[in-house]
């Protein structure tokens, strides 16, 4: 366990944990919810790991004070938390569940009542079931759906949620969702997949102007970022990894920010129509970072479907996901980040980081996570480091604060801040939550009367 003092981060760096609705709320019977995509695609046989579904997950539907007391206990400034579109809307279409919503609402007070800015994700991969059944994120429809969606949980939240963001990695729904079918809905249309990646930032643009219209707060985006780590140096190598990341980092990232879609790809670019890549650079205030780990790309092997093959990256620790942990790549992305797309890129937020390891609390029932506490203080040291690069980066998400339901893998990945014993809904801290509010949110409150890098200096107010 690291024992070095943390970095000083800026004054009014904004310090979180993270959720997701389908992870942690249960209670998908509850008050009229409507059934998801991923309500069906975890009952399906042979889908979820451990054979598990997230009908119950953490149960934070009837046990949101408690957690909000933890994150109060944590001293965090921000939750980031998502909202299921089933429960607003059952169908995903027509007038708003009164009680859905009166579930965030009673959410976002608590929140509040605890001096923590309430952050909402509108859409973290539970589609309502009835829009997959009329065709998912394939159809363009979806996108008008979204954005109506959006303004209707604008109405009744829009003038208590502190930042607003669209989508949640819409790579990783497109890819895995429906490229690979290793998510919800089970998919498998590999490069046939791009009218997922269309219709999502369409709806993201579509929802930027419904949010603009109900509320001050400002709007962000959160993407998932992968920097490549060329397995070879051939120039297929690098054809390869400049596939890869044309796929992985910039085809979410270069429309939104103006540029059009990546060329190379070879998709099926029918399904954009005019105006619609204005509909997408939208202007948004925050780009929201999720990073984990690089991923290792070389040449593909004759025949592949695919223009990459994606390999091991060795000599790194890993973790109980089998994934590398490498905090110089989260610095290398904030940084490729900035020479990329220069003033075109707003403020950053790294709204996810974290690892999961096999968690077990001890015989007097306390749970020691040292690989935690070493990751998370390595890729603080990065993000700190990208700020001395000159990176505008103004906040921080752990994910996540509880363990919970890990999509296709059910119960057995624990990322939480806090240990959740599935069996009784016990939580309890681990050391990395002691450490986390002790040596960095404590700490930088401590030193919020310190002066900021010049770059901060010139953001605005978020």
């Amino acid at each position: 366990m690291t024992t070095d003092p943390m970095p000083e981060f800026p004054a009014g760096f904004r310090w979180g944990v993270s959720t997701a609705a389908y992870q942690i709320e249960g209670a998908v019977e509850v008050d009229g919810r409507g059934p998801s995509i991923w309500d069906t695609f975890a009952h399906c046989p042979d889908r979820i790991a451990d054979g598990s579904t997230g009908d119950v997950a953490c149960d934070h539907y009837h046990r949101y004070a408690e957690d909000v007391a933890l994150m109060a206990g944590l001293g965090v400034s921000a939750y980031r938390f998502s909202i299921a579109w089933p429960r607003v809307q059952p169908a995903g279409t027509g007038a708003p569940l009164a009680a859905g919503l009166d579930f965030y609402d009673r959410l976002v007070d608590a929140l509040l009542g605890a001096g923590i800015d309430p952050v909402a994700t509108l859409f973290h991969w539970d589609l309502p079931q009835a829009l997959e059944d009329a065709g998912g994120w394939l159809n363009r429809d979806t996108a008008t759906r979204f954005a109506e969606y959006a303004d209707l949980v604008a109405a009744r939240l829009g003038d208590r949620v502190k930042l607003w963001i669209t989508l949640n990695e819409p790579f990783v729904h497109m890819s895995l969702g429906h490229g690979t079918g290793v998510h919800a809905p089970g998919r498998m249309l590999l490069f046939n997949a791009f009218p997922v990646a269309h219709h999502q930032l369409l709806g993201h643009g579509l929802a930027v102007s419904a949010l603009r219209a109900r509320t001050t707060s400002p709007v962000a985006i959160a993407n998932s970022y992968s920097p490549v780590q060329l397995q070879g140096d051939t120039e297929a190598d690098r054809a390869a990894g400049a596939a890869y990341d044309a796929l992985h980092n910039r085809l979410f990232t270069d429309p939104l920010l103006g540029r059009g879609y990546p060329a190379g790809l070879g998709f099926d670019a029918a399904v954009v129509r005019d105006g619609d890549l204005d509909l997408i650079a939208a202007p948004i205030d925050v780009l929201g970072v999720n990073y984990y780990n690089p991923t290792g790309i070389r040449a593909p092997e004759e025949g592949s479907p695919l223009p990459f093959e994606i390999v091991p990256l060795e000599g790194y620790p890993r973790t109980a996901f089998d994934w590398p942990v490498v905090p110089q790549g989260l610095r290398d992305l904030l940084t490729w980040l900035r020479d990329s797309y220069r003033e075109a890129l707003p403020p950053i937020q790294i709204t996810e980081n974290g690892c999961a390891y096999d968690d077990v609390p001890d015989a007097a029932g306390r749970v020691h996570d040292p690989e935690r506490i070493a990751y998370l203080a390595g890729h603080l040291r990065a993000v700190r480091a990208a700020i001395d690069d000159g990176v505008d980066v103004t906040g921080y998400f752990v994910w996540s604060l509880l363990d919970n339901w890990e999509w296709a893998e059910g119960f057995t990945k624990r990322f939480g801040l806090v240990h959740v014993d599935f069996d009784t809904q016990v939580r309890t801290p681990k050391i990395s939550y002691a450490w986390f509010r002790d040596q960095v949110v404590r700490a930088a409150s401590a030193r919020s009367e310190l002066p900021s890098p010049a770059v901060a200096s010139e953001r605005p107010a978020l």
